[in-house]
């Protein structure tokens, strides 16, 4: 069993994890303490479903959990959109990032079915 730390799904989340802090940053008053603040806890939360995941003999549960939070940091993500408060520019770059995080996921789920 890897350390969760070398894993790469684990490299890429942390990174999305360090972007969703970086953008949050920028967003107005009105949003950062609200949508935020959610998407900082909701981004953290993977990070804990793959330490989760990594450790445990039932992985399947784990890794649903991740797709279940990852779908609402999606969510959260286009809201960003289109409330202007996050660029599309930065938005392409996050969905690019949250593609490569989505396949590794998936495909780890499938290989312990």
């Amino acid at each position: 069993m890897a350390l969760y730390y070398e894993l790469q799904v684990f490299k890429d989340v942390y990174t999305l994890v360090q972007k969703v802090f970086l953008y949050t940053q920028e967003f107005p008053r009105e949003y950062k303490y609200t949508l935020g603040q959610d998407m900082k806890r909701d981004a953290i939360q993977l990070v804990r479903s793959i330490y989760r995941a990594n450790k445990a003999k039932d992985k399947v549960v784990y890794l649903e959990t991740f797709l279940d939070d990852f779908e609402l940091l999606k969510f959260e993500i286009r809201l960003c959109v289109d409330m202007k408060t996050l660029a599309i520019k930065k938005q392409a770059e996050l969905s690019g990032l949250m593609d490569s995080i989505g396949k590794q996921i998936t495909g780890w789920r499938n290989a312990n079915r």
